[in-house]
Formats: C-alpha cells, structure tokens, sequence
C-alpha cells in the first residue's frame, strides 16, 4: 500500500541522527555491529511482490528486491537493476539497460525477461494482484486487468537480455519513480516468489530471506550475489512484530531494538525533552480515513448521513490528540502530492458552532432518528489508531446521538476482514502512495479497483480518472484529477481524517535512517557504529 503527507518543521538531517544523553543501552560491542534489530508494527502480509497490500511487506520486500530503479530521499528516481535507460520523442517509450552484473541470490543474471515475466503476473487477473493499477499506463494493461486481453499482450519486451523496453498508453514523467515500489519488482519464479521457505528463497535486493517466525520476527541476511554489495554495511536485519506500541518502545528502552517504526503518543513528551535526538519524525505521502460501506443493507448507504458523519468530527482536536503534527484532513491527498492542487470539502472552514448545527441538520434530513443508529467501526489493533476511534465515536454520540460499537483484529486478520463488508459499516483504513502523483491515491476509487474497500461507484469519477489517464498535458490533467477528487468528496465514500507523519526512534549509534516523503527507509542505507 501507499505514503503520504504532514508538516513537521524536525527534518534536518544532523537532527536526524544526533544523539543524546539519558540512554539506557551503550552502543553495541564490535560483534554486533552487523546485526540491525527493527522494530515493525504490524506482520507482514505476504512477501510475494504482487501480492503485497501493507506497508510492513514492502518494508521487508524493499529489503529482499530491487526493481529497475530505486529512491532518493526526495523522491527521485535513481538507477537500480536498470544503470540508465532513454525514453523516446514521443514520451511513451522507454528502454532500460540492465545492470549486467544484476544477479539474483542463486548466482544467475537479472535479467530483461525476468521482468516482463513479473509484470505480466501483476496484471494477470487470475493474480488478483491488489497494485495491479500500479502498472495500468503500460500499454494493453487495463484490458488485461479487466480480463479482456491475455498478460502477454502488455507492452513490455525484453529486446536483449539486458534491455527492456516499455511503452505506455501516454506521457507519464512519473513513471520511473513507480518501477521503484514492490509492483513492479522482478520474480526469479512464480514459485520462488510465494515462497516462504529460507532454501528454496530466491532475491535479487541487497538481503535474501533467513527465516520467517510467524506472529514473531522475519530475519534477513546479505546477498553476497547483490551487485552493490560493497556498500551493504548491516551483514543481518532483524524485524521484530509488535502491534503493541508500548512494547516495542519498552524493547527500545531496554536495548533490545536499535529502531522502532512507531512512537507511543504519550511518550512524546519525555522524548521531546530528554531524547530529541533520538525522535525522527516526517511528513509522508499517507492520509488516515474512515471508509463507509456503501452496500444497500449498511446504514452508511444514506449520503446526508455520511456527511452528517464527516461534519461531527473535529478534525483539529483529533491531530491535537495525537501530538506528531498531523494536518486534519479535509479532501484525500496531501499538500505534498508533486504538481497537484489538494481539494476538500466545502464546508472546512465553517466555524465549530456551524458545523455541528450543519450536521445535526443533515441527520434529520437523512430520516435516520437518534437513539436508532447502531454503526460498526473496525480498525486494526493500535493504541493511536484505538484513540482516533474513541475519540470520533464520542462526538458521534455527543453530536448525532449514534451509538459505535468498537471492534479491533490483529493485523494479518484485518487485511482480509477489510474485504467483507458484512462485518463493517466503518472501517479505518490508510492510503500510503506508491508514488508521488495524484493518480496513486484516487486510482483506489476506481469501480473496479482491488482497494475500493468501500465499494464506491460513480460512472463521472471514473470517467474523469480515465479521462486523466489520457491527458499528456500535465495542467490539463492536474485539473481533470482536481475535478475526480470533487466529485468523489461529494459522495463521501471515505472521511479524511488526518494527512499523516511517520515516527520512529534510532539509536545514537544507528546511522543512515532518513525517511522522506514515502517513508522508506532500506536497511541497505542504514549502519550501526561503534559510539
């Protein structure tokens, strides 16, 4: 899944990895200097780049792959397998020249063909791949998506084993930055891709899988086939599970992380006094929001209701709440979004008193009496994320007189619950960019689009999406996307609630750890010194 916005003014990168009195733990001894133990706040999905749903897979997958090109810290595209490519006059052909010294952790060369063979499974229906829209500007890729052509009708060959060529329906600049993400990482095998065995694990990224300990911890270790290995300073990766945001700041406490994913909100105090150093907070490509079920037996079905629903939460008490300098978000994509002006809703400004009066008045037009409204809001287990629920289903209640009754899964259940609307009437969801375009966020709303959770249909939203996806002109398509993003606001399918920041701890000794606008932060980059 996706990445995206915040404002926070604690980016500087001397700030980013100073370090600071009060610690526990000294650094560790020389021995363990190649061990990096990181803390994940959730299990992975899958480890299959085509069936990967969550940002806990692609933090371990951008570990265990490397796709044609990789990320700079400000979202640019940067070589990977591919040294250099060239695209043509036209802005829709692009030839990209493998490495030849690419291999895959068996010892065989990455080749051409090893991607096309991956990107046809993505599209591949019968893959049911949930970032299949990823890769949808290759020519001949949404036919194959809808089942309408075969995946050997895509518009990517292997010209040589070492050149791959790719054409695209239109002009897209962006398109380079998306080969980064996991969608379009090359497969050994179909097999070697599902596996979850250490032996028979195949990778071409910087580590290969070691072991995988359910419910407990993923081990990595170095590709010694990895080209670039020379500059892989951590020998192990270490990802420890814990949904439980305490714990793992206990663990890190205790030296028992080197880096944490999340940061107790009520830790953020002590930290900002005696551990600043040590705190890495960003803005990133991510907004957090309320899904509705749009299914005619859901009470959500009603669209007076759901605005009423939207204009009874106070979006500003809620990022006040949670103290990382969240923005309430009002329209879905981040202020961050490259070339894109962000949209919301009419009524945002509105003071409290006019709001809430405004919402009262659309619940009674709904027809919907208080005191009769039961909703089910289903979120994976998180203490920050439980608060966000808490505090929403109180002003629910106190606004609206509708009673929420709370319900939380552990991670792994919740990606598959999320798809069964019987269980639901809300849903807390978050959409993290695969990369930086206003197409990564709105292409979820599309009809018949894997990560419509809410089963949100518009025949003038997707029509302005494809008409988007048709459009060279880049200001002509920003403001097609502008109108896609009205229109789906005004159905209000989703409730933004926050453009999110991500946070984490480092050690002093840690260095390397830079997040930027997706948050992705390779263990190749990071190494653990002596101090």
């Amino acid at each position: 899944m996706n990445s995206r916005c915040l404002l926070l003014g604690l980016i500087a990168s001397s700030w980013l990895i100073s370090g600071c009195g009060n610690r526990e733990k000294a650094a560790p001894d020389a021995d363990e200097r190649s061990v990096l133990r990181r803390g994940l706040n959730g299990e992975p999905g899958s480890l299959d780049p085509a069936s990967a749903a969550d940002t806990f897979s692609f933090q371990v997958l951008q570990d265990l792959y490397e796709g044609l090109t990789t990320e700079s810290v400000a979202g640019d595209p940067l070589p990977g397998v591919a040294s250099s490519w060239n695209v043509d006059a036209s802005g829709t052909q692009y030839t990209f020249h493998l490495r030849p010294d690419a291999k895959w952790s068996n010892g065989a060369p990455v080749t051409a063909r090893n991607f096309v063979d991956a990107w046809r499974r993505v599209v591949d229906p019968h893959q049911a791949s949930p970032i299949a829209d990823d890769l949808r500007m290759i020519v001949g890729a949404p036919e194959i998506i809808a089942g309408h052509a075969a995946p050997d009708t895509l518009g990517v060959r292997a010209a040589t084993a070492q050149d791959l060529v790719v054409r695209l329906s239109k002009p897209a600049a962006f398109f380079p930055g998306i080969l980064a993400h996991s969608a379009a990482f090359p497969i050994y095998s179909d097999a070697a891709a599902r596996s979850r065995d250490p032996e028979a694990w195949i990778s071409n990224g910087p580590y290969v899988l070691s072991q995988w300990n359910p419910g407990a911890s993923v081990t990595l270790t170095r590709n010694s086939a990895y080209w670039d290995r020379g500059k892989v300073a951590v020998a192990r990766v270490e990802y420890r599970f814990s949904s439980d945001e305490a714990a793992q700041y206990a663990q890190y406490r205790a030296g028992q992380l080197d880096m944490t994913d999340v940061v107790p909100a009520n830790a953020l105090p002590e930290l900002r006094s005696s551990r600043p150093g040590e705190l890495v907070i960003t803005p990133y490509l991510a907004t957090a929001y309320f899904g509705m079920n749009l299914t005619a037996a859901a009470p959500t079905v009603n669209t007076k209701f759901r605005q009423a629903l939207s204009m009874a939460i106070d979006r500003r008490k809620l990022v006040r709440a949670l103290g990382f300098g969240q923005e309430p978000a009002f329209g879905f994509l981040p202020p961050q979004v490259w070339h894109y002006s962000p949209q919301a809703v009419a009524w945002r400004s509105l003071a409290d008193d006019a709001r809430i009066a405004a919402a009262k008045r659309l619940f009674g037009e709904a027809g919907l009496p208080a005191g009769t409204v039961h909703l089910r809001l289903l979120y994976n287990t998180n203490a920050s994320i439980k608060m966000v629920a808490l505090l929403v289903a109180a002003m629910w209640k106190e606004t609206l007189g509708i009673e929420t009754e709370l319900s939380a899964e552990e991670y792994r259940v919740f990606l598959q619950t999320r798809h069964d609307r019987t269980r639901w009437d809300v849903i807390r969801l978050a959409w993290i960019a695969d990369f930086n375009d206003a197409s990564s966020f709105l292409d979820i709303f599309r009809s018949n689009s894997i990560n419509n959770d809410t089963g949100f249909r518009s025949e003038p939203f997707d029509a302005l999406v494809d008409q988007a996806a048709n459009t060279a002109d880049p200001a002509a398509r920003e403001s097609v996307l502008e109108n896609a993003e009205r229109v789906m606001l005004d159905e209000y399918p989703v409730l933004p609630l926050y453009h999110m920041v991500s946070s984490r701890l480092v050690q002093p000794y840690v260095r390397g750890v830079h997040p930027g606008l997706s948050n992705r932060v390779p263990s190749k980059s990071i190494a653990v010194l002596a101090h």
